[in-house]
């Protein structure tokens, strides 16, 4: 079911707006205002990682880019018993000249916390990226 609601604005955020649905490949603007409303108040009512109470539940993405030869070093962090890895995909990225591993992960806050640290403080380790997983009542799993 679609329910149509609207707002007025003033021509300057109207045209503002309409450039970053653009530039972000957004079909249009109702699409654009859910996703970015919706984040929006998640990231008010949770926090970020960051902010999270230490014994909350959380799961999401993380996204690692590192070079060769730290491959053990990632494989002990995720077999450590600290935090639960439902799934785990390695992909060489042959023009950035990097590997990149991405880890559906589920742990308290803290041990989510203190495995993107222990991650980042990996010599070879050139980024890594945690993406809270929607909060969601119900849905499709």
């Amino acid at each position: 079911m679609t329910r149509i609601v609207s707002f007025s604005t003033d021509n300057e955020f109207a045209e503002r707006l309409g450039k970053l649905v653009e530039r972000t490949g957004y079909k249009n603007r109702s699409m654009f205002l859910r996703d970015a409303s919706i984040h929006f108040a998640e990231e008010a009512i949770r926090g970020s990682l960051s902010d999270m109470e230490d014994d909350l539940e959380v799961e999401g993405t993380a996204v690692v880019y590192f070079q060769h030869d730290i491959e053990n070093k990632l494989a002990e962090i995720r077999h450590s018993g600290r935090i639960d890895v439902s799934s785990y995909h390695h992909n060489c990225l042959p023009s950035s000249h990097s590997c990149v591993d991405t880890m559906q992960v589920k742990g308290t806050a803290e041990s989510v916390r203190a495995m993107v640290g222990e991650l980042r403080n990996i010599d070879g380790v050139d980024r890594v990226v945690f993406v809270l997983a929607p909060d969601r009542e119900d849905g499709c799993c």
